[in-house]
């Protein structure tokens, strides 16, 4: 039932539509979750970082497109029996319920990220997401100083969070200017001060950002 395998950056991991044969959880790396409209526009409309889940036991066929962002090893399971363990093994099916939440949970975080923040705040909304959610892999502490590699090129921040390139860039070094992030080339970020970094995304300390 349970196997692994491993794309390469850029690798299609299932298209919209298509049937899923099988359902399975990011090991490593990062994919991203894209829905594309009737004339060929394109949205990204979900990151897939390590512990995420891909496919829906019961689901016939993919909601999203969904692509490896970098290289990426997925844990795979057959859609067919695990969806027969699960009828067999209560506690896998409440597993996947928490995770199921947890993800409406975070979709509502980002409908208030996306409709209320501004630029600013977007910017340091999503690095505070994929540096807590680093953390919580690596079971660090989310709090005082914290480095991660950001998964995304500005062009994808730019396109995740409806801004332009230049808008993205721009906030990029005004935190940076600001000392609330310090970079190391386009992608390695250190942040001495997670708390700060929270204020400038609107949300408290105490765990307002959804890890």
């Amino acid at each position: 039932m349970k196997y692994y395998r491993s794309f390469q950056a850029g690798q299609s991991i299932i298209w919209a539509g298509d049937p899923m044969e099988f359902v399975g959880s990011v090991v490593n790396g990062v994919a991203t979750l894209t829905q594309t409209m009737e004339d060929g526009r394109r949205q990204m409309v979900g990151l897939m970082l390590p512990s995420d889940f891909v496919g829906r036991p019961g689901r016939a066929a993919a909601a999203f497109d969904v692509t490896a962002k970098t290289d990426l090893v997925m844990c795979c399971f057959r859609k067919k029996p695990f969806e027969a363990m699960m009828a067999t093994t209560p506690h896998i099916a409440q597993r996947l319920l928490e995770m199921t939440l947890d993800e409406l949970d975070a979709a509502r975080e980002w409908m208030l990220l996306l409709g209320r923040k501004t630029a600013r705040e977007k910017i340091a909304s999503l690095i505070a997401i994929i540096a807590r959610r680093d953390a919580a892999l690596h079971l660090r502490a989310a709090k005082g100083g914290i480095s991660v590699d950001l998964p995304l090129t500005r062009e994808e921040m730019a396109d995740y969070l409806g801004l332009t390139l230049e808008t993205v860039s721009r906030q990029i070094s005004a935190l940076k200017k600001d000392g609330v992030i310090i970079l190391d080339g386009n992608r390695h970020v250190s942040i001495p001060d997670l708390n700060r970094l929270l204020e400038e995304a609107g949300d408290d300390g105490d765990g307002g950002m959804l890890a």
